[in-house]
């Protein structure tokens, strides 16, 4: 990252609402549903007053789909970046989903041990790391502006856990709830966090 005179600002963000091809644990696909279009058009509109320059998001279609929605509303183009995914399955891919096969690891992220990981997947760190060479490239294209960028639950806790660690930070993100960062020389800070259900 570059030495910067002024931060930029980040606004990172969960995809909407989604529902999936496959009731099978994959690490790509998903389709907004309805809810999910209106929550990331939502998010547009409440960001409209922040000047957003880009929108950046992962290249998962869900990703996609809301950042494509968002950035209509605030007139700016997208860009995919690979960093951004979701957590890797690990050896949970090609089962059926379920929400508890990275609890564990999860809640160890927000207590602070960010090294713990769920069988065969990625850790707090290793996920962080991916994330925050996107947002370090970020600061020094967007010195002084401000960016939304949109992502996944599990990558957004991993990346505030390790940024900026705050005890008693939820375990969970809502679809398009996001955190607001400040990014400089100095490093990484979050300065709000807004559920999704303040939108609007």
């Amino acid at each position: 990252m570059s030495d910067l005179q002024c931060p930029a600002r980040v606004f990172l963000a969960r995809h909407g609402d989604a529902a999936y091809e496959t009731e099978l644990l994959m690490d790509h696909g998903g389709s907004l549903t309805p809810t999910g279009r209106a929550q990331a058009r939502d998010l547009g509109a409440r960001l409209r007053g922040e000047r957003i320059a880009h929108v950046y998001t992962s290249t998962l279609s869900r990703a996609v789909q809301t950042a494509e929605l968002a950035a209509a509303v605030l007139g700016v183009g997208v860009t995919v970046r690979e960093g951004l995914v979701e957590i890797k399955p690990g050896k949970a891919i090609g089962t059926p989903a379920r929400t508890d096969f990275f609890d564990e690891a999860v809640e160890a992220w927000v207590a602070g041990d960010t090294a713990a990981s769920a069988p065969g997947s990625e850790s707090g760190l290793e996920i962080a790391s991916r994330v925050r060479a996107v947002l370090d490239d970020l600061v020094d294209r967007h010195r002084g502006e401000a960016v939304l960028v949109v992502a996944h639950a599990y990558t957004i806790v991993a990346t505030l856990a390790v940024l900026d660690f705050a005890p008693g930070r939820p375990a969970y993100v809502p679809n398009c709830g996001f955190a607001q960062l400040e990014g400089d020389a100095d490093g990484w800070r979050v300065v709000a966090e807004v559920p999704a259900e303040a939108l609007g």
